[in-house]
């Protein structure tokens, strides 16, 4: 039957959440601590306490000696004999003792050293539970807000989102159930320290893994994830059985799955692509939902020139650059973005086609050629063929003069029609009478009253 001292350490047990052989030890060491004050002052002791009746007892620990100096904690060969037979010495002996009561001072030391004992029992049991579940998702709630820092309660402990891993723009309330991700869990000298993340990647992945049955089941597998946390991310997903959708599954029907992702996040846009092995193919898909024209790769620098179309130049960079960022975080190669208008402008100019140039190359495979041919005819023909001299006719082109190109011709034409209309117009018009200077202002009289 248990004792009223049994029931009460079942119940603090249950209290703490801690395991009752964790408790009892405490209990006895506390004890052992209070009986070290008054009875056993100087003594080796501990207390040993029966789970099923609850009966306790104290053991003096002494050690077998030829010739003891102390005999609180040393005992001689011969007494040791009477007590337990074949006893060596350096042999340890636990000799039973019946307490008496303990004073005040001695239950006071006692009750602390239980609290002492019981809040390291529950320290080390809250560390040995959160210290393997390091990269999970936790549901914790508010418990206040602090400036620099927000303590959030996780059930059995309480867990630390420092500035830097809050989102930009979110406000924490007390009571406000969150989902964050747990980065690390170290023991401290205050205890336990449990650092969790609001903007950390693997918390949108973690989520997919919760919201999508394919991708916790391993048939869409998250290739890689590119996030700017309160803003946009973006989610390379891959499909491992044939036939399988990966950007439907997870968008699920009117994109229910994600939206309760971005309700979550706080209304986070979130783009999801699907993976490619071929680079270009890859990047093409990443700078979603831009359009692409072709994709140049270089391997060498690991860097990829992007053509999109001239009203798409936009869209593929993003506001502030987000877009072409986010997506060279999840390629994991640089991007340069142009349109087609600057591509066709940074290409070369064709060479020109000079005649002349390629008729003096062209002359001596001409040349060798005939010279061959004639050999040939020479070595094939009859005696009285070959003794005549065969000469093949060399036909030569008729010179060329210089290229002349439209617009040339057509501005040559314009200035030859100009100057005709001109000379046409001159004549038409009426001529003015000429005047002629006078030498003398005689000769002016004459000639102003001859000129009407």
């Amino acid at each position: 039957m248990k004792t009223e001292f049994m029931m009460a350490i079942a119940q603090l047990a249950a209290e703490k959440r801690l395991p009752r052989e964790v408790v009892l030890q405490a209990v006895e060491q506390a004890l052992a601590s209070a009986f070290r004050k008054d009875d056993f002052a100087g003594f080796n002791i501990s207390v040993k306490i029966l789970p099923a009746t609850g009966e306790m007892k104290v053991l003096v620990h002494k050690t077998v000696v030829e010739n003891p100096t102390d005999p609180k904690k040393e005992l001689s060969l011969e007494e040791a004999n009477k007590i337990r037979p074949n006893v060596q010495i350096g042999d340890s002996i636990d000799l039973e003792e019946a307490p008496r009561h303990a004073g005040r001072i001695a239950a006071q030391t006692a009750k602390q050293v239980v609290l002492q004992r019981l809040r390291e029992a529950e320290q080390s049991a809250v560390f040995d539970e959160f210290r393997g579940r390091e990269g999970e998702v936790l549901v914790g709630v508010v418990q206040r807000v602090e400036p620099k820092q927000v303590v959030v309660n996780l059930g059995r402990g309480e867990a630390l989102l420092p500035q830097t891993e809050q989102v930009k723009g979110e406000r924490y309330r007390t009571g406000q159930r969150l989902r964050v991700y747990l980065v690390e869990a170290q023991r401290t000298a205050r205890g336990p320290l449990m650092v969790v993340s609001r903007t950390h990647k693997n918390l949108l992945k973690n989520m997919l893994e919760l919201e999508v049955p394919e991708a916790a089941q391993g048939v869409v597998e998250v290739k890689a994830i590119s996030r700017e946390a309160g803003s946009r991310s973006k989610v390379a997903v891959a499909a491992r059985q044939p036939g399988v959708d990966p950007v439907g599954s997870v968008v699920g029907l009117r994109g229910l799955r994600i939206q309760s992702i971005v309700k979550e996040l706080g209304g986070e846009k979130i783009d999801v692509v699907e993976w490619n092995p071929d680079p270009a193919v890859f990047i093409a898909n990443a700078l979603s939902p831009a359009q692409v024209v072709r994709v140049e790769i270089h391997q060498g620098e690991k860097a990829a020139t992007v053509v999109v179309p001239d009203r798409q130049l936009s869209l593929a960079i993003g506001k502030e650059g987000q877009n072409a960022r986010l997506a060279a975080k999840l390629t994991g190669w640089r991007i340069d973005i142009k349109s087609v208008t600057a591509a066709e402008a940074e290409k070369p100019p064709a060479p020109q086609v000079v005649e002349e140039a390629v008729a003096a190359e062209a002359a001596p495979a001409v040349e060798g050629v005939l010279r061959e041919a004639t050999e040939v005819a020479v070595a094939e023909a009859p005696p009285e063929v070959a003794a005549q001299e065969i000469v093949f006719p060399v036909v030569v082109a008729p010179e060329r003069g210089p290229i002349r190109f439209a617009e040339e011709i057509l501005s040559s034409r314009t200035t030859v029609e100009k100057k005709k209309k001109k000379e046409k117009d001159d004549k038409s018009r009426p001529r003015k009478p000429r005047r002629v200077k006078a030498e003398s202002v005689e000769e002016e009289e004459d000639l102003g009253a001859e000129i009407p």
